[in-house]
């Protein structure tokens, strides 16, 4: 059984997830087919649109297959993982830059790698069981596959709030922050994705739009604006600490969890990326940091700690948030040289 299911339907080119079982978790194979789609239909006429959609209930992709990254990372080889990012950025920025429209349909999971290829299309359709999440920090990375572009255009400091502590959003809180631009109950998904199929006409995504049920987000804004706004992680949790509300508390325990190295690094990338509308910029600089991950970063650490051993009691190279210095943000962080992502495909 493939994992992917790409064809033509109709006047759409539409490629389907199907790994229900794994939460249509995105591997390297699946990354270059998506991409040799792209580079297929890009100039081809029969194709006016894209559809991106995916098998089963519980989840659009709820990110990268990273079994392989973890086992070739601990045996001391950190080239696998560096060619999955390479590949997997490449794509991202391909769909970032199509030419035609390109429409994705995302229940439930729709986390890390799923964001880059759900939420860098022109019509992104959510539904009620649509939970959005950048929760790279929580494993040791950052948030990545372009996520750090979304979260750095997101209203206020919505996107250092969402980037650092790795949250979960539903279907409005996603349009608000810019993960999403509709809402369609997924009732009403079979006949969209059919007169679509028809049509090839993506202003009926427009026509089926509903509003959706009520978020928390914009409620949260003045909170989250007044202590997400420190230039540091460090400002941010001394104007946290200094709060006694319950925002504040939860705001705490959710820093105190994560990586205190990806959560710093985060909020200097959405820093940095801040009115800039250039995918290859901000996929550049996360590269810059998850090439480092493996061998100075925490990423191996968390992956053993939430998905190996799946004792939640990851040992981080810092003792807490407070303990990341800015010279360590900055090493994360610098050109790579060399060794800098480009966007042409590796030579075999």
């Amino acid at each position: 059984m493939s994992d992917i299911n790409i064809r033509k339907e109709g006047k759409i080119g539409r490629i389907t997830l199907t790994r229900p079982k794994a939460l249509n978790a995105l591997s390297y194979d699946m990354c270059l087919q998506i991409e040799r789609a792209l580079d297929d239909w890009r100039d081809d006429d029969t194709v006016a649109m894209i559809l991106i959609d995916a098998e089963g209930e519980r989840a659009f992709c709820a990110g990268g297959d990273i079994q392989e990254m973890y086992d070739t990372g601990t045996a001391g080889d950190f080239g696998y993982g560096r060619n999955f990012w390479r590949g997997e950025y490449r794509m991202n920025a391909k769909l970032f830059e199509f030419p035609k429209p390109v429409a994705s349909l995302m229940q439930g999971f729709t986390m890390g790698g799923g964001v880059g290829v759900g939420c860098h299309g022109s019509h992104r359709v959510v539904c009620e069981s649509s939970q959005v999440a950048m929760p790279e920090t929580g494993i040791g990375l950052v948030p990545d596959v372009g996520g750090s572009l979304i979260l750095s255009r997101a209203p206020g400091r919505v996107g250092e709030y969402l980037g650092s502590t790795g949250g979960r959003i539903g279907a409005a809180d996603a349009i608000y922050a810019g993960f999403a631009d509709y809402f369609v109950p997924q009732e009403d998904w079979a006949a969209l994705t059919a007169k679509l199929i028809e049509t090839g006409d993506w202003t009926a995504i427009d026509r089926a739009a509903k509003p959706a049920p009520a978020g928390e987000l914009e409620a949260l804004r003045d909170q989250i604006d007044a202590h997400f706004a420190g230039e540091t992680l460090r400002d941010i949790l001394n104007s946290l600490q200094n709060d006694e509300g319950d925002f504040a508390a939860k705001a705490l325990k959710s820093l105190n969890r994560v990586s205190p190295l990806s959560a710093a690094c985060t909020i200097e990338m959405i820093h940095r990326l801040r009115g800039n509308d250039d995918i290859r910029r901000a996929l550049e600089m996360e590269f810059r940091f998850t090439f480092r991950a493996m061998e100075t970063g925490d990423f191996l650490e968390g992956i053993r700690a939430q998905i190996i051993d799946k004792d939640r009691n990851p040992n981080w190279k810092h003792g807490g948030p407070d303990a990341v210095t800015a010279m360590e943000v900055a090493k994360m962080l610098m050109p790579l040289g060399a060794d800098s992502l480009t966007f042409e495909e590796e030579k075999a």
